[in-house]
């Protein structure tokens, strides 16, 4: 299988790739810079082309010759935006730059890598960025699939990160909208394998969305308590109203280059970030890790 990965270097991307080559195969995958892709992947089983969905110009050579690509070149809503680095020319004209390079090389089939939740919202948002992505990749002639999936959890996973670099640091841990949205968090081991097979049944999986999570659901304060537990941690825990958060997440993305909360991922905690529990297993014939039983055998992050 001819394969290009974008967004290589990537949580989710970089998983994809080790678990690839530990199956024989060798990837082509599109990164910024290769030589700093070279300390993250494993540069002599893959095959790193420069460019960016960004750049049209740079894609050409990146498709050639490619059957199946799995999108995963986003910028995620835990990382603010900055000079060059912006949710709608990355998120919605790179997927368009992408889908046409894809369209003009003959590639047969798409693998968008989403989040669950995607709808459409306010003109200009991030959540409506993602919306657009997804409906530019089902509105063209492509065969796709389409996968959303939960929070992630795994070593360094950026939503689980974000929350123990809070508590190793602050003295209190503030409770958004009282703490009481649901979450279900999902392993990224467990999400790579439902890439992979996804990739082996083209017949079975082609124009479907999976939204996919793990085997339990955890409110955002229980969330913390399975963290303060597992790090051996006390912290007060306060109620923060979402409107006094989001204001505070404001003026962190305007002095902090990498702020532990942004305007974007205050957009997921406004709802249940949910889908059904036997998601994985139904769809995929596999059960999920659980995040209570992954933290009980780290003793420690």
């Amino acid at each position: 299988m001819t394969i290009l990965i974008t967004g290589a270097t990537g949580y989710i991307g970089r998983h994809l790739v080790a678990r690839l080559v530990t199956q024989g195969e060798r990837p082509r995958c599109l990164v910024r810079n290769i030589q700093q892709a070279t300390n993250i992947l494993p540069a002599d089983k893959v095959a790193l082309v420069q460019g960016d969905t960004t750049q049209p110009i740079t894609l050409t050579e990146a498709v050639r010759d490619i059957e199946t690509i799995v999108h995963a070149a986003f910028i995620t809503a835990d990382h603010k935006e900055s000079p060059g680095y912006h949710y709608e020319q990355t998120n919605v004209e790179g997927t368009a730059h992408l889908i046409k390079a894809a369209q003009n090389a003959g590639v047969k089939r798409v693998i968008e890598i989403s989040g669950l939740g995607t709808k459409p919202a306010k003109p200009g948002s991030y959540m409506q960025g993602r919306y657009l992505a997804e409906k530019i990749l089902m509105d063209s002639n492509l065969d796709w699939t389409i996968m959303r999936p939960s929070v992630l959890f795994g070593k360094d996973a950026p939503f689980i990160k974000g929350l123990t670099e809070l508590i190793q640091n602050a003295p209190v841990v503030p409770l958004i909208g009282g703490g009481k949205t649901m979450f279900q968090p999902i392993y990224v081991e467990d999400v790579v394998t439902v890439i992979l097979k996804v990739l082996a049944e083209p017949e079975r999986t082609t124009g479907k969305i999976y939204t996919i999570g793990g085997p339990e659901y955890y409110s955002f304060r229980e969330i913390v308590d399975l963290l303060l537990r597992t790090m051996r941690k006390s912290r007060l825990k306060i109620y923060a109203p979402t409107p006094l958060v989001g204001i505070g997440a404001a003026a962190m993305e305007a002095v902090l280059p990498k702020p532990p909360l942004t305007r974007a991922a205050m957009a997921f905690l406004t709802f249940d970030n949910t889908t059904e529990l036997n998601s994985v297993e139904r769809d995929f014939g596999f059960s999920p890790v659980s995040f209570a039983q992954y933290l009980k055998e780290q003793q420690g992050l």
